[in-house]
């Protein structure tokens, strides 16, 4: 558990749990948006948290969601929209860019989106896990990169890390918590958006591993849809 306080009416996940519980993006959920009614103090509250995300519940009964980076506000992200619908257990969320359908099975929370949806990256395949794994910070470049390579190819396991590599729209690092600074440059611990691109990129259903042991699924869907999976684990509940 964290050892900071949070804001009344506000929970924190950890979106993209391994198999053991462990890992996993942090995520604040405010559960009642009206208590934070403009911008200025969303990106206020978001900014203090440090959190790579911030959700907002401005309609839990419809599943109206605001997500918020420490410095702007983002219309899709991957683990913030697989923690909002483990949290508010409906079958579809409305987000900026349309809705998203979500389900439960079992330990794991789906959502469906469109690829489209999510920021643009490279996704860069490396010859080996080992490469992946020695990697101590992105090759030079600019943009988000996804380095990836098979663990299994006949099963669609994954190896794969994320950076940011520049100030960007992602905001400070998606494996610190509250107290981190905006806009600190770090590893992505859990990305679902960047593995949904690389799952419509390959056309089929993927078992990624990322960061330190993150676990994310995912499978393609109908319409140029992907599905993207995760464990969610409450944190802290206020």
């Amino acid at each position: 558990m964290n050892d900071f306080d949070v804001p009344d009416g506000m929970d924190v996940l950890r979106v993209f749990c391994g198999p053991d519980g462990r890992y996993g993006n942090p995520l604040g959920v405010v559960r009642d948006g009206r208590g934070y009614p403009d911008d200025d103090s969303r990106q206020a509250l978001a900014r203090k948290l440090g959190f790579s995300e911030t959700v907002f519940v401005d309609d839990p009964e419809r599943g109206i969601v605001d997500i918020r980076t420490p410095e702007l506000r983002l219309p899709f992200a991957g683990h913030p929209v697989v923690g909002a619908a483990w949290l508010l257990d409906l079958e579809i969320l409305e987000l900026p860019v349309g809705d998203v359908e979500a389900r439960q099975d079992g330990e794991f929370t789906w959502i469906t989106a469109r690829p489209e949806w999510a920021p643009a990256r490279t996704l860069e395949r490396y010859a080996s896990v080992a490469e992946v794994e020695a990697l101590t910070g992105p090759p030079p470049g600019e943009g988000p990169l996804y380095v990836w390579a098979w663990e299994d190819e006949a099963a669609g396991r994954v190896r794969a890390r994320s950076f940011p590599r520049r100030h960007d729209e992602r905001g400070d690092s998606r494996s610190g918590g509250a107290g981190a600074c905006a806009g600190c440059i770090g590893e992505d611990e859990a990305t679902g958006a960047a593995a949904m691109l690389l799952s419509a990129e390959l056309g089929r259903a993927l078992n990624v591993t990322q960061g330190r042991g993150s676990q994310i699924l995912t499978a393609p869907a109908p319409d140029g849809m992907v599905e993207v999976a995760g464990r969610v684990l409450l944190e802290v509940a206020s």
